[in-house]
């Protein structure tokens, strides 16, 4: 008897200890942390911010929001508000930060591909970066892997969609702004849902393709091809159903493989976070026909 009472409290310890991995102690101010991970040489840092009923759940989601070139992960959290409307529908949200140049302003960028600046230019991987970050996140976090979502602005989308294209086991579904796709070929090998966001007055990046002002060496294709390319690698009708409203244009692609594409086009705005603040002191006027946050956390609690 005794040497089953013993079994029987080894098991509830191990169960115990198994329901609690991921997990972290509660503590004062233990929301939020800075995560610092090595990846190729190199200390890669992220801000992460957890729901304030984390303590009391399990199998939190995930969005991993990335910055625009120049910018940090804390002045990203601060232009979007992002953090305040996930916490209502409990999300972690996480912030990471791109690549520092070594020379000038030591700017920070992510290697989308194409674009941009040092990031590129030095070949850094980050999609590895993402990759081990999310793993860090796991094995601290009590997380559903399954629920891991990237969004990004400007450098930051362009960033998302090479997750989609090169990291579609851990990416559930993107929702990339004032941006485009700079990698070349994008072989996912599974459909990935997007939301696409845009200003028609966005001339950094602009919606049509071209060269955009402060992009200079980069030849930006137009959200209407990239998004053509991404129709047929989730099986949608190439033929989307296009929405008038008062403010932005919606265009949806249907009939999919589980992996809806949806497009908003802002007649307002510019290069900014629709219906958050400027990136900076000098940065556009966002928009304020639609807000990024809130389509963006309905787009992804379908994935």
């Amino acid at each position: 008897m005794a040497y089953r009472q013993l079994i029987f409290i080894v098991s509830i310890v191990v169960l115990g200890t198994a329901c609690r991995k991921n997990r972290i102690p509660r503590e004062e101010g233990s929301l939020r942390f800075t995560e610092s991970i090595q990846v190729d040489g190199l200390s890669r840092t992220a801000i992460i911010q957890l729901p304030a009923n984390y303590y009391d759940g399990s199998n939190f989601p995930v969005i991993i929001a990335m910055h625009g070139g120049g910018g940090t992960g804390e002045q990203f959290e601060r232009s979007t508000g992002l953090t305040e409307k996930a916490a209502t529908k409990g999300y972690i949200v996480v912030y990471p930060d791109g690549v520092k140049s070594n020379k000038g302003l030591k700017v920070q960028t992510w290697n989308a591909g194409g674009c941009c600046d040092y990031a590129m230019d030095q070949n850094i991987d980050d999609v590895k970066f993402i990759s081990h970050l999310i793993d860090r996140i796991a094995g601290k976090f009590s997380i559903n892997t399954q629920r891991v979502y990237a969004t990004g602005h400007s450098n930051g989308g362009m960033m998302a969609y090479r997750l989609a294209c090169e990291l579609p086991s851990k990416i559930a579904a993107i929702a990339p702004n004032g941006s485009t796709m700079m990698i070349q070929p994008c072989n996912p090998g599974r459909p990935v849902p997007i939301l696409h966001m845009h200003s028609k007055l966005d001339e950094r990046v602009p919606y049509l393709g071209g060269v955009g002002t402060g992009f200079t060496n980069s030849n930006f294709p137009s959200i209407s091809s990239v998004l053509a390319v991404w129709s047929v690698n989730n099986g949608c009708n190439p033929t989307p159903a296009i929405t008038e409203k008062a403010g932005y244009t919606l265009k949806e692609w249907k009939d999919c493989n589980n992996a809806a594409i949806h497009y908003y086009l802002t007649n307002d705005g510019g290069h900014s976070w629709p219906g958050g603040k400027p990136g900076w002191s000098g940065g556009d006027n966002p928009s304020q026909s639609i807000d990024a946050n809130d389509l963006m956390l309905a787009f992804f609690s379908q994935y």
